[in-house]
């Protein structure tokens, strides 16, 4: 009687092992990046919600970052001039941030991850 194997051969198995590690590798190298980005959009989200009348840029600034070291997000991340406050046409103002971070991935080879985020400010900031 003849009988049909079925399973993965060893050959077949390290392949397999090869593209999940590849994939496994470029994962850890990623996901700190974006959980530092979601601490970001926290902090921002924190400072538009507190109310900014009467502030400057400086003082909104220094207070975001403040909040950036709560969020364990690096000093080398973000400079204070990533940090712009946009007036709309109706008289409100934005708190844009935009800024760009360079993992090193392998020998020659580095992910640019390009981040942005707009948030709308409650109340009037001094220019």
């Amino acid at each position: 009687m003849k009988t049909q194997q079925s399973g993965v051969t060893l050959v077949g198995f390290l392949v397999i092992l090869l593209v999940v590690g590849f994939f496994g590798y470029m994962a850890m190298k990623l996901v700190p990046a974006y959980t530092e980005y979601m601490g970001v959009v926290k902090a921002m989200n924190g400072i538009a919600t507190e109310g900014s009348s009467g502030k400057s840029l400086d003082e909104i600034r220094r207070d975001l970052m403040y909040k950036f070291s709560m969020q364990y997000v690096g000093d080398n991340t973000i400079a204070p001039s990533n940090i712009t406050i946009v007036r709309n046409n109706g008289g409100t103002s934005v708190l844009h941030l935009a800024y760009d971070k360079d993992i090193p991935f392998m020998y020659n080879i580095d992910f640019l991850l390009h981040f942005e985020k707009s948030v709308p400010m409650q109340g009037n900031v001094n220019e």
